[in-house]
């Protein structure tokens, strides 16, 4: 018998404003359990995380939780006041019986010590202790609203090891697609107000909901005609019937109703790069380029060409000194040793990680506009403010919203429109995909791949990395940067390793992430890995694993013949139902993949022990 829910929401309701965010959505939480909850920015995510979490009351519904259940909530803006250091802080969070060694462990193994002045934190660092105040409880249900936001990639991979050993149930919001594939087992999507549940992680949700979109849009087709077919039987029928006709034009007018009741999804994000005339064809070339700030070497002998049209990304651990290389690249800074030269025709666009140019004071169209008139150049052509901030779904109230009122996405989506509306050949986008959804996510990349100028991406969003980049330069430590072909994925198989913590980084100008965090994860891994490196392989575990590749091998064969089927773009109009089966069966054949990819990994790790 299976467990009863450990926390339980039914028939939520808010509004704000006299507009409905949520209507009638709920979900439940059961014991280990590790969900996603997805929508678009503004669906109200957010919102219902902090009503499960019990900070803020619905208008409507019922929130349960099974006595003697602790819930730990991870907000995107943790409220650090009345603490004098960070080990206090998450300290804070612990119950009597809760090991306090847990918090140093946590703090330490994210790199800090516990004796940091929390109003003095930066983004990535004020997240790191909130996640440690999450964790040091270990809960038996955990919110996290965006969890990798301002992380850097050695910490978003400890912790998605960290979430993967703990025996929490686990509601996750988070843009990282690569994130949520490899920790959700089930989704929940917040769509107009109302919740949906399937049964299956991250890996199969997009293609389950474009076909709901189908769905729901096929059902749309049909109600339209059944009004046109009401319409015309209303004027050009027989008229003698009275009582026939009421009930059918009762019947009408409900239809009509219903069409005007109906809600449609939010619209898409449309993008588009001002573009300047072509830069020349070398952009910029650093030839033996070396800069150092005192003792510590940020870049040491790197030689380096960036042509026309390239797609350079830029990885490290915070510290690694991203920023300063930029800078150097681009001529912000000269060079101690070598030399920095730019390409000829340069026109580039900056967005950087500091979004300094959002001032709370000002509104959305003085943002675009620079405070002058009502009209945005984008492309040579002259566009209102209002018609362009609807590309990037903004509402005509919201052009003389002040900044200040906006959400995370929001301010994220307006500073990629007024990025985008200058003209440039050369686009330098530090951390862009921080705050937005998934689907402005795809937008953005769609974009980037249209864009015919020149892109350095610095970012921590694996999946995003692999879609854009062609080439990805790394810092291998000790100042030395090391370009590699390929995405993020491709780097790590030429490497053998992803990004690792700078070595002895304990200065903060861009974060804290030091070698005594990856080897302490790296302990609690082989602890933690320990008792089932002794244990022995039954027959039955060995039978499955000489299995497993056969069985591997078959769904990725099953997986390709399914896409293929899919790839066909007139199959939905010739076979609607071929194509909801085959979607159907290609999400659940990716389920059953990484099921069996986890499967094989356990038993060959305990075979090797």
């Amino acid at each position: 018998m299976a467990a009863p829910p450990l926390l339980t929401l039914q028939d939520i309701a808010l509004t704000f404003g006299g507009t409905p965010l949520i209507e009638g959505a709920g979900f439940s939480v059961s014991p280990g359990e590790r969900t996603c909850l997805v929508g678009r920015n503004g669906s109200g995510k957010s919102t219902l995380m902090k009503i499960a979490a019990g900070h803020v009351e619905p208008d409507r519904g019922v929130r349960f939780v099974q006595p003697g259940t602790t819930i730990r909530y991870l907000a995107q803006e943790p409220d650090f006041s009345g603490f004098a250091t960070t080990l206090d802080f998450v300290e804070a969070g612990l119950g009597d019986g809760d090991a306090h060694h847990r918090a140093r462990y946590l703090l330490e193994s994210l790199g800090l010590d516990g004796s940091e002045d929390p109003t003095r934190l930066s983004g990535g660092e004020g997240r790191r202790v909130a996640l440690a105040q999450a964790l040091a409880p270990e809960p038996d249900v955990l919110l996290l609203d965006e969890p990798t936001n301002h992380l850097d990639l050695p910490a978003i991979e400890w912790l998605e090891a960290e979430l993967k050993g703990t025996r929490a149930a686990m509601v996750l919001i988070s843009h990282d697609r690569r994130f949520l594939s490899a920790l959700s087992r089930a989704t929940i999507w917040l769509d107009r107000g109302v919740t949906r549940r399937i049964e299956q992680g991250f890996s199969g949700f997009e293609a389950w909901r474009d076909a709901f979109f189908e769905e729901e849009e096929r059902d749309r087709h049909k109600l339209e005609r059944k009004i046109n077919d009401e319409e015309h039987w209303l004027r050009y029928g027989v008229t003698a019937r009275r009582k026939r006709n009421v009930r059918r034009l009762g019947n009408l007018h409900a239809l009509r109703k219903e069409r005007r009741d109906d809600r449609r999804p939010v619209g898409t994000v449309t993008m588009q790069a001002g573009e300047a005339e072509a830069s020349g064809t070398l952009v910029m070339e650093a030839k033996n380029a070396s800069k150092s700030f005192g003792e510590r070497r940020i870049v040491a002998d790197l030689s380096l060409r960036v042509m026309r049209g390239d797609r350079l990304g830029i990885v490290g651990a915070n510290g690694a000194g991203k920023t300063t290389l930029i800078n150097l690249l681009t001529g912000k800074l000269q060079p101690d040793d070598g030399s920095v030269r730019q390409g000829t025709n340069l026109k580039m666009m900056l967005l950087d990680q500091a979004r300094a140019v959002l001032e709370p004071s000002m509104t959305v169209t003085e943002v675009l506009t620079g405070g002058s008139g009502d009209s945005v150049v984008v492309n040579g052509v002259s566009r209102h403010v209002v018609g362009y901030l609807k590309d990037f779904l903004f509402t005509p109230e919201q052009a003389r919203t002040p900044v200040s009122v906006l959400s995370g996405g929001e301010r994220n989506r307006l500073l990629i429109a007024r990025a985008l509306a200058q003209p440039a050949n050369l686009l330098v986008l530090d951390e862009p995909t921080n705050d937005l959804d998934l689907e402005t996510l795809d937008l953005l990349q769609e974009m980037l791949g249209d864009y015919s100028g020149t892109l350095i991406l610095v970012s921590h969003d694996r999946d995003f990395l692999d879609r854009v980049v062609g080439s990805v330069l790394v810092s291998e430590g000790e100042g030395r940067w090391v370009e590699y072909a390929g995405g993020y994925s491709d780097m790590v198989n030429q490497r053998g390793i992803g990004v690792q913590a700078r070595a002895g980084a304990k200065g903060k100008a861009e974060g804290k992430a030091d070698a005594k965090s990856g080897a302490k994860a790296d302990l609690r891994e082989r602890a933690d890995a320990a008792p089932a490196s002794r244990a022995k392989l039954n027959f039955k575990d060995q039978h499955e694993l000489k299995t497993l590749p056969a069985r591997m091998e078959k769904l990725q064969g099953a997986i390709a013949q399914l896409r293929t089927v899919l790839a066909d773009p007139g199959l939905y109009a010739r076979d609607a139902a071929r194509f909801d089966k085959a979607s159907a069966m290609l999400a659940q054949a990716e389920v059953e993949l990484s099921g069996a990819e986890e499967r094989w990994l356990e038993l060959e790790m305990l075979r090797e022990g």
